[in-house]
């Protein structure tokens, strides 16, 4: 098998340059290589966690993205690299009870772009890797609402049998960044949810406890000091503990224990406390930093290597304005870009463009719910920035998701699929109960 371009990772950036470059250039140039099946929008795993969201109608099938965008996929995961004989590997997939469904396969090509995006970072924390879920990809969430599940079932039955019982449940959250913060917020918000459907002995600030650990001084610390502020009045009012400057010393499985011997217990404990790059790119013969991102120029290209590329967040970029780029779904989208344009002009016979990539911040928002989120955005020509919150910040948040799948849908498709989510949710439970 070979390819002119193959892409490995079909997140934000992956995804979107597979199919804008599929549209271009056909199936025969351009391959998507990915170990799952279908794609969600990684912002939206908070959601799916909380039950709000339905990873069986929200997920998009990679084959049929790549049938309606004119790219070829490959199921599987990128094992192995040949970079000197520009050879792909790409792992066997196995069915749960063991049978192999496709072998090992390997792939010849002329450009690679990795863009297989960020696992979460442990820092050492004893017990964090076996007592904690992480958001990294749609198994997780749905692992943690199932158990939320289990859990709120158990609490509602511990309720009827003994009414004086303490049969609260702690979810306890480490980290308090935009992930951390998400879900808190969103947890209350179904927490609520399921007590109408059936949880009715569970009163929701009672019952369900969340705390929210951040190291730092203050939660959202890459955001403006204004937007943390508004963030930590709204999850106050939502009877979620919040505590910061807490370093994280010991988890287990019931309880969390931090530097100063304060102990939180926990019957569930989500790791959102750092990210770093998936462990294997460090088998592949590219240099890579201490987080194991692969180090790439201003042309994303992966330093000494040629015709091999990197994007997004397992990217170790420097842009033009001589800083680190950050792990955003924003500079996964203009890297895909820059990448889709020098392609084009490669293959239209063009000479490439000299000037580097150069990251633009247009802002921050945060959910906070279905009704609300706060956050900052940056003029792209005064640099200055605004505070938005309220209804004016759930539709700008949500009009980010939307832009995503106005990427890989196109503009119809995405205008039917809008109302179509829109009348399913009036016939169906606001949180998935099963």
């Amino acid at each position: 098998m070979q390819s002119e371009i193959v892409i490995v990772g079909g997140g934000a950036g992956g995804l979107e340059l597979a199919c804008k470059l599929g549209r271009k250039l056909g199936p025969s140039k351009v391959l998507l290589v990915d170990s799952r099946l279908y794609h969600i929008w990684k912002p939206s795993l908070h959601e799916v966690a909380a039950g709000t969201l339905d990873i069986h109608q929200e997920g998009l099938s990679y084959q049929m993205l790549a049938h309606d965008n004119g790219f070829t996929f490959v199921y599987g995961p990128m094992t192995g690299l040949d970079h000197g004989a520009r050879r792909l590997t790409v792992g066997a997939v196995n069915a749960p009870d063991g049978e192999e469904v496709l072998h090992e396969r390997r792939i010849d090509f002329g450009s690679l772009v990795i863009a297989v995006g960020s696992t979460s970072n442990y820092f050492g924390v004893p017990g964090a890797r076996e007592h904690t879920i992480s958001l990294n990809a749609t198994e997780d969430a749905e692992r943690f609402r199932l158990r939320l599940l289990r859990l709120m079932a158990m609490a509602e039955q511990a309720r009827e049998e003994r009414r004086d019982a303490d049969a609260a449940l702690d979810v306890v959250i480490i980290g308090g960044g935009a992930t951390g913060v998400e879900l808190a917020a969103e947890l209350r918000e179904a927490s609520g949810v399921y007590a109408t459907y059936g949880f009715s002995r569970l009163q929701v600030k009672r019952d369900v406890r969340i705390t929210l650990l951040e190291g730092a001084p203050r939660i959202l610390a890459p955001l403006p000091e204004r937007v943390a502020n508004a963030a930590l009045k709204l999850l106050d009012e939502r009877g979620i503990r919040v505590v910061s400057n807490c370093r994280v010393m010991k988890i287990d499985a019931e309880r969390v224990i931090d530097a100063d011997g304060n102990v939180y217990p926990a019957s569930m404990c989500v790791w959102a406390a750092g990210i770093r790059a998936p462990e294997f790119l460090s088998t592949l013969g590219l240099p890579v930093n201490k987080g194991g991102q692969i180090e790439v120029d201003g042309s994303l290209a992966v330093k000494g290597v040629p015709g091999v590329y990197a994007l997004g967040d397992c990217a170790a970029c420097i842009d033009a304005s001589g800083k680190p780029v950050p792990p955003r779904a924003q500079a996964a989208h203009q890297q895909a870009e820059y990448l889709l344009k020098q392609f084009l002009r490669r293959f239209a016979g063009k000479p490439l463009d000299t000037r580097p990539y150069r990251y633009r911040d247009y802002g921050s928002l945060v959910s906070l719910g279905k009704s609300t989120s706060v956050g900052s955005l940056m003029g792209s020509l005064s640099g200055a920035s605004w505070f938005v919150e309220g209804m004016m910040g759930r539709l700008m948040y949500t009009s980010l998701h939307l832009m995503h799948h106005q990427a890989v849908l196109g503009s119809i498709r995405t205008g039917v699929l809008a109302v179509a989510r829109f009348l399913i949710r009036r016939t169906t439970p606001l949180v998935k109960l099963h």
